[in-house]
């Protein structure tokens, strides 16, 4: 199969228009239309309906396959020219917003760095496509064990740390006063849903009702919306502690008893490292009990 025929049938399934994916590809209309045709004809099936653009159900299951595919493309891609190239002067970091912590903050270097901040979901994807040196990604896991990671390419997975966990409430909710709080006792909690910026809503969370969806990913933000009664957040727990000091008392934080959930980060690295990066990888790793994975 031709992955830039895979590639010319994805757009225009997205874009649910042949002359609008031929503007984004930069190829006429027709010749567009005989992608699509050349890709139908090697696969003997229909892949689009034309009048409106909707993918059949071949189609659809093409898509299921074709971004993995194309994704583990750009892996490759980008796995050998970091091989190739010289060593670069600078490296860029990808990181979850909530990954940003006292870890990686003691460990950048001076200069030569560029840390780029994105939803979680975002970083492995990142690393794998070549447009940045690392990764860093977190979420909630039982002690000790791994984050579930998409399967975006062969990548090297070191634990760095984990933290308690705790919830951020406003100052007037029933159960600020507490010592301590299960998530069973929330069972008609209403809760922000931050995927880009906190830690996502799980099973953990039970049947969790969503009060307010905040995408974006400034922390500040978030956890102001959260001591302003908007929804209840979990959050490491310096995270939250760290909230409430900075918003004079308009939420508290209430460390979390129960089920037993630590806030994860893991490092994430391809096959290739510059000297930079490899130097990076090891002060954010130093002393780290976690052992290493790779995903294949």
């Amino acid at each position: 199969m031709d992955p830039h025929l895979l590639r010319t049938f994805v757009t225009v399934a997205r874009l649910a228009s042949f002359s609008a994916a031929a503007r984004e590809l930069g190829y006429t209309q027709s010749a567009v239309s005989q992608h699509i045709a050349a890709l139908e004809a090697d696969l003997r099936a229909e892949l689009l309906t034309r009048r409106p653009v909707t993918p059949t159900p071949a189609g659809t299951r093409l898509l299921e396959h074709a971004g993995p595919l194309l994704l583990r493309l750009d892996a490759a891609r980008a796995d050998v020219l970091r091989l190739a190239a010289a060593p670069p002067g600078r490296i860029t970091l990808a990181a979850s917003p909530l990954a940003v912590g006292p870890r990686l903050l003691a460990a950048l270097p001076a200069t030569g760095v560029t840390l780029s901040v994105m939803p979680p979901g975002r970083v492995p994807a990142a690393l794998a496509a070549g447009d940045c040196d690392l990764g860093l990604v977190d979420g909630l896991a039982a002690p000790s064990d791994p984050l579930r990671l998409p399967d975006v390419a062969p990548l090297k997975v070191t634990g760095v740390a984990e933290e308690e966990l705790a919830l951020l409430l406003p100052a007037g909710h029933p159960f600020a006063r507490r010592a301590a709080v299960r998530l069973d006792d929330l069972a008609d909690a209403r809760w922000l849903d931050a995927p880009d910026a906190g830690l996502p809503l799980t099973p953990a969370h039970g049947s969790a009702r969503t009060a307010l969806r905040y995408e974006g990913t400034d922390l500040h933000a978030l956890c102001a919306l959260a001591a302003a009664g908007h929804g209840l957040l979990l959050l490491p727990r310096r995270v939250a502690e760290a909230a409430v000091a900075a918003g004079s008392g308009a939420g508290t934080a209430v460390p979390l008893d129960a089920p037993r959930l630590v806030h994860r980060t893991e490092l994430l690295a391809p096959g290739t490292l510059s000297g930079a990066a490899a130097a990076l990888a090891a002060r954010l790793t130093a002393g780290s009990p976690y052992d290493d994975r790779t995903r294949a």
